[in-house]
């Protein structure tokens, strides 16, 4: 991964074979993100999401391997216990123009991911609901 920060913006470009969520966390740790807007595009080879299911507070997660093509890659960098937290949520497309996507478990980049980091000047924690089984913001 390289990356250049402009005032409030990081401008990012994660290489091939390199994970997501883990360069997301390297970044933010470099540069004491506390609060983020994050979006992305790109191509992954190897990435898996889940969906949340309300009733049993538990999200089922699906793997998929294969040429895909970043279509949509939004969501957060925060802090739940004052420790860095992000939530990321990923849809991408096969040849066919089928899209799958979720809430962003790993995804292993296959060709690149050129990622917009907009920092937010402020903090907010996370703190667990149990009505919902999420972490959810707290203010």
């Amino acid at each position: 991964m390289e990356y250049r920060r402009m005032k409030d913006t990081i401008i990012a470009r994660i290489d091939k074979g390199e994970e997501i969520l883990e360069q997301v966390k390297i970044l933010a740790l470099e540069e004491n993100i506390k609060l983020a807007s994050v979006q992305a595009l790109g191509a992954i080879g190897d990435f898996t999401v889940g969906a949340l299911q309300t009733k049993v507070k538990q999200y089922k997660s699906n793997r998929f391997q294969g040429d895909f093509e970043i279509v949509s890659l939004i969501g957060t960098i925060n802090t739940m216990n004052n420790d860095f937290y992000t939530h990321l949520h990923l849809s991408a497309g096969n040849e066919r123009g089928e899209v799958f996507g979720g809430h962003l478990n790993k995804a292993i980049v296959s060709a690149t991911c050129e990622m917009v980091i907009q920092i937010i000047d402020g903090k907010v924690d996370r703190k667990f609901d149990g009505d919902t089984g999420l972490n959810l913001f707290e203010f």
